[in-house]
């Protein structure tokens, strides 16, 4: 069964996202990388069939922006030698997401419509949880159904199955099936 993962974006970045008329977009690619700034999709174990969720957290609340099925992970120095044209032109388009030292593109086919406006509500917050080989974990710093602080959701993180249902239901519910 697939696995369901969320890759913090910065404000910075959806502000411009949001700015150049990326709304309403459906992704289909993304970027990592080595470090804390752009994560590596590799190593939080992204595989093909997987689905991300970019997520931001912005005015104490979490905002799910779309959803992505995983078709390939590739090394960033050679997707363009292994990117069919169409393939190619979408990494292109999606370059703003490139931000600092970028390893690896994962692309895949056209995903849920890019949306700045569906913030997680404050139950699901609560609930939202996180799964790793040392067990579960649930979001830190939720008070009274806001997020004090970005740092537990701050990489790439896989989410435990009732809370990918959740955050996937939440995508479909808002038309961006």
């Amino acid at each position: 069964m697939p696995n369901a993962y969320t890759a913090l974006w910065t404000n910075d970045l959806c502000k411009y996202l949001a700015r150049e008329g990326c709304a309403g977009e459906r992704l289909t690619v993304m970027f990592g990388g080595p470090h804390q700034s752009l994560p590596s999709f590799v190593r939080a174990g992204v595989c093909p069939g997987d689905v991300i969720h970019p997520v931001r957290v912005f005015r104490k609340r979490l905002w799910v922006l779309g959803a992505m099925e995983v078709g390939r992970v590739l090394d960033y120095d050679t997707a363009g030698e292994e990117l069919a044209m169409e393939d190619y032109l979408r990494l292109v388009h999606w370059k703003p997401l490139k931000a600092g030292c970028v390893s690896e593109v994962v692309v895949g086919p056209p995903g849920s419509p890019l949306t700045f406006d569906r913030p997680v509500p404050p139950d699901l917050l609560a609930r939202l949880t996180y799964r790793s080989r040392r067990g579960e974990r649930q979001i830190k710093h939720v008070v009274d159904g806001e997020l004090r602080s970005a740092a537990s959701v701050h990489g790439i993180y896989r989410l435990a199955p009732e809370s990918a249902d959740e955050l996937r239901a939440l995508v479909r519910e808002s038309g961006a099936a």
